[in-house]
């Protein structure tokens, strides 16, 4: 009996044994399984919070960024419902001269009104038919309200509009008046900036129109053979002229590091394949340096050097001085453009190397290269508001001026200003020598008829050179140069600048 139960312990011993490598392994199996599962539920936390950091991330940047771009578009109800709340704010010049005001009648109509007429017309812009201008992108702005809040608290109570913010331009109602007097009648446009700080202080389109009456005029306006809604200063495709020269006298520096020996004996005319170009009025320049061709506007000169340069690297010049790309605007802008295939003839060349060929470029860009060269070769980022306050003057927001890039060395910049000295003390630009302040500049005189009677007239420089002041950029379309030049409405600027 007792040896039964001693065996019957044993084997129950034994199946103990034998039972437990498998619940260990069960054991194991199910630590395994809770081990996986742990590592799911923690991939798919991980997952959850990667994508709640992005889109918390995403909510901040647009709401820093973007929202108000998104807010200020035509196709967002939200500006009307602002309207509804908020009377639009003022645009102001940078000596508080109204340029733009909504006046409330007694029954409670508000009308948008341009004390100055047609004069900002273009950089301004109107606020019905849609909106264009300084109205466009600094619409929200003008809706949105920083008046104290108890002030705002108590118009929603009284179910009245609180008054929206200002917005104090960069603009100059004297230097305005002054670039449009100077064009009249005439098609064109004129772009004038400070060159230290990018500071547009301004900008004027011919023909121009009347912004207090778009709405009833708006059909003729926008079938006007003259494009008068079109911003020749920003859009405006023009064939450069001689200002293009600077742009050919930089790529063959760069190409060239012995420019400083550049000698050339002129002639009057150059032929190369067939092809003959004249000087203006067929002047034989005589032997002249480099510096002598930028301010005689040498075009035999300039055709030689276009012979002699490396096409690519033309192109790679021209690029860096912002042609074919986006140019920094706050207004809507176009590309200006250079092209010149490789194996391009040599008419081609020659044409294109003194600015008659296909390159196309606005009044703005010429402002931009013109500033860059006052600024040592830096570009500032050109901008249009100063500031922005609320209805009773205190500022809101303040804008800075900043780099936009770096277009040359300031060694090539420094090269290029005493040529364009040249151009000011001796060359082509010689009627604004002897003023009581000092240019630095470069005239053009762009053909753009078979016949060559028809001719754009440019000028593009800066004043006070060796502390420069302002920058001006002029094209005036089909001038009669008789009686009106670039250069003469440049200098009724600068005037206007030093009064």
């Amino acid at each position: 009996m007792a040896e039964e139960r001693r065996r019957a312990k044993d084997i129950k011993k034994s199946q103990k044994i034998e039972d437990e490598p498998v619940k260990r392994k069960k054991n194991k199996g199910r630590k395994k399984s809770k081990r996986l599962t742990n590592k799911e539920i923690t991939r798919v936390t991980y997952m959850f919070v990667t994508l709640f950091i992005i889109m918390a991330g995403y909510l901040v940047y647009f709401n820093v960024f973007e929202s108000k771009d998104v807010v200020n578009s035509v196709y967002n109800v939200r500006q009307d419902l602002l309207a509804e709340r908020v009377v639009r704010g003022k645009i102001l010049d940078r000596n508080g001269n109204v340029l733009a005001q909504t006046v409330t009648a007694e029954d409670g109509t508000e009308t948008r009104e341009y004390p100055y007429g047609s004069l900002f017309s273009h950089v301004v812009g109107y606020s019905v038919k849609g909106k264009a201008g300084i109205e466009s992108i600094q619409n929200f702005n003008l809706l949105t309200s920083n008046a104290f809040f108890v002030e705002k608290l108590i118009n929603e109570f009284q179910d009245q509009k609180n008054i929206g913010d200002n917005i104090v331009t960069t603009l100059d109602a004297n230097l305005q008046t002054a670039a449009s007097n100077a064009l009249g009648d005439n098609k064109g446009a004129a772009v004038v900036l400070e060159a230290s700080t990018g500071k547009i202080l301004a900008m004027v389109s011919k023909p121009s129109y009347n912004p207090n009456t778009v709405a009833e005029n708006w059909e003729t306006l926008i079938n006007d053979s003259d494009s008068a809604l079109y911003n020749r200063a920003t859009q405006g495709q023009y064939t450069p002229g001689s200002v293009f020269k600077i742009v050919t006298t930089l790529a063959y520096m760069r190409q060239n590091p012995d420019y400083v020996a550049y000698l050339h004996d002129c002639s009057g005319e150059i032929t190369e394949e067939g092809t003959t170009i004249h000087c203006y009025n067929n002047t034989a320049h005589g032997q002249e340096t480099l510096g002598d061709a930028v301010a005689n506007s040498c075009n035999t000169a300039f055709s030689e050097i276009g012979l002699y340069l490396d096409i690519g690297k033309w192109q790679d010049t021209a690029e860096d001085l912002l042609f074919n790309k986006e140019l920094k605007c706050d207004l809507t802008s176009k590309r200006s453009s250079f092209s010149l295939e490789k194996d391009a003839g040599a008419a081609e060349i020659m044409m294109t190397a003194m600015g008659q060929g296909e390159t196309m470029v606005s009044p703005y860009h010429m402002a931009l290269i013109t500033s860059a060269i006052a600024n040592g070769g830096t570009l500032m980022k050109p901008y249009l508001v100063d500031e922005i306050t609320n209805y009773k003057g205190t500022i809101v927001k303040e804008y800075m001026p900043e780099k936009y890039t770096t277009l040359m060395t300031s060694e090539e910049a420094s090269i290029l200003k005493d040529y364009m000295e040249g151009v000011i003390s001796y060359g082509t630009g010689t009627s604004l020598n002897g003023q009581g302040y000092t240019v630095a500049g470069k005239t053009g005189t762009a053909e753009v008829s078979m016949d060559k009677n028809t001719v754009h007239s440019w000028f593009m420089g800066f004043s006070n050179v060796d502390n420069p002041d302002i920058v001006v950029s002029v094209v005036v379309e089909n001038a009669d140069t008789s009686s009106i030049t670039g250069t003469s409405v440049a200098k009724q600027i600068f005037n206007a600048y030093y009064n």
